[in-house]
């Protein structure tokens, strides 16, 4: 449980970067090369670079190395198990809220539908 806690730290701080974000919305219509990643972005290349290896030790994305190219693919299993996160939050939140609802109503036909 802690060493998948730790990773989930590591792909929010991944997340967190409007770069490395717009790295990975590149990288959903398929797998680039790390040259191609840089083009829209206004970096240097080695700093796209550092961007991907985040974004790698974060298991978001995976890369290849042939011959001089690097070529990077987005994991969408793990992009999973950041929605799955977020979505069992919002479910317990929604629970909640679902729970204070019942209570008010419940407090509103005691007291005769009478809003105080």
């Amino acid at each position: 449980m802690l060493n998948q806690e730790a990773q989930l730290d590591l792909m929010f701080h991944a997340l967190a970067d409007s770069n490395r974000r717009s790295i990975l919305q590149q990288l959903g219509s398929g797998p680039q090369s790390v040259s191609d990643l840089a083009r829209p972005l206004s970096m240097s290349l080695a700093g796209v670079v550092q961007h991907v290896q985040i974004l790698e030790l974060s298991g978001l994305i995976s890369s290849s190395k042939v011959g001089r190219t690097r070529t990077c693919l987005l994991d969408h299993k793990a992009l999973s198990e950041v929605e799955q996160w977020i979505a069992a939050r919002q479910s317990h939140v929604e629970h909640q809220l679902n729970r204070l609802d019942a209570l008010l109503n419940a407090t509103a036909i005691t007291n005769g539908g009478e809003t105080k």
